[in-house]
């Protein structure tokens, strides 16, 4: 349903303009001619438009920066507000200039408002059709906030941090540390984990595999043990340790929260290493080999 509405939307946004565009057109008399569409082209203003369009450059690279520098530098809390803040203001530079560029070399009146929209929304709706559905759905998802610069997401297969928020898409970092981009009609067709909504954190679930006849309540207590006394834990949020039955052995899954979601994995080696320690010197039984591979 929601790949039809979006589908829908950007129908109507790209031919919108071309059916508004031909019903002014049809009241204009023939012999009326058109206000001519450019205006004069010097070498002043083509000069004007290059140092706009460099100062505009240097201003988003300049809020891309001091927005990491910034963010980086405050108390945690505040990180991903920061962070988030970066969207609206790389999309205010963008729609300054774009403005000021078009009153530069158009002559804007009404009827070559009109006229203008209507051919750009054509050329553009067949050669850039993916591309400005894209646009459309990443000005849905600044209201809609599926994700947002800070969060721990995962499309398809891909699972990383939102590290830039831009025009066509999303940036995730990897924990190989790669870079993905990711374009936001994604948003349309493919559905989307977050981890973590904006908060610094996010839960981490760790798996712990053992044979039936281990003692339940000794591994239970083992493994909160091993997060109350991990540093990265974040105490104020819940703990809980769940079981699962399965024929060839029995599943201890440990749920918590670091304080920080970007130590998940750090965090996860830390729960695991404290948890064997325990395990070895009580001599667990773990599930054997040929009973996980043939259950049956």
């Amino acid at each position: 349903m929601f790949e039809s509405i979006g589908s829908f939307v950007t129908h109507q946004v790209l031919y919108l303009p071309v059916f508004l565009a031909n019903v002014f057109l049809a009241d204009i008399e023939p012999s009326e001619e058109l206000p001519q569409l450019l205006t004069e082209l010097t070498l002043q203003k083509v000069v004007r438009a290059i140092v706009i369009i460099i100062i505009a450059y240097a201003c988003m690279s300049m809020i891309q920066a001091v927005t990491n520098w910034l963010s980086e530098r405050v108390p945690r809390r505040f990180r991903l507000l920061i962070k988030q803040s970066l969207p609206f203001w790389k999309g205010l530079i963008l729609i300054v200039t774009i403005s000021y560029l078009l009153n530069l070399f158009l002559n804007l009146s009404e009827t070559n408002l009109l006229a203008l929209t209507g051919t750009m929304a054509v050329a553009l709706g067949f050669a850039f059709k993916d591309y400005i559905s894209s646009i459309i759905a990443g000005i849905v998802a600044l209201f809609e906030t599926p994700y947002q610069v800070g969060d721990r997401i995962q499309i398809d297969d891909h699972y990383g941090e939102v590290v830039g928020y831009g025009l066509r898409g999303i940036r995730l970092q990897t924990p190989d540390d790669n870079t993905v981009t990711i374009p936001h009609n994604k948003t349309w067709t493919n559905a989307i984990s977050n981890a973590n909504s904006g908060q610094l954190e996010a839960q981490v679930a760790t798996d712990f595999y053992f044979d039936h006849h281990v003692d339940g309540d000794k591994v239970v207590q083992i493994l909160y043990q091993a997060a109350y006394s991990s540093k990265y834990t974040q105490l104020k949020l819940p703990i809980v340790v769940v079981m699962k039955e399965h024929p060839w052995g029995t599943q201890f899954k440990l749920r918590s929260y670091p304080m920080d979601a970007r130590d998940e994995f750090v965090y996860q080696t830390d729960l695991i290493c404290r948890a064997k320690q325990a395990f070895k010197r009580q001599g667990f039984p773990y599930p054997k080999l040929w009973r996980a591979a043939f259950p049956d």
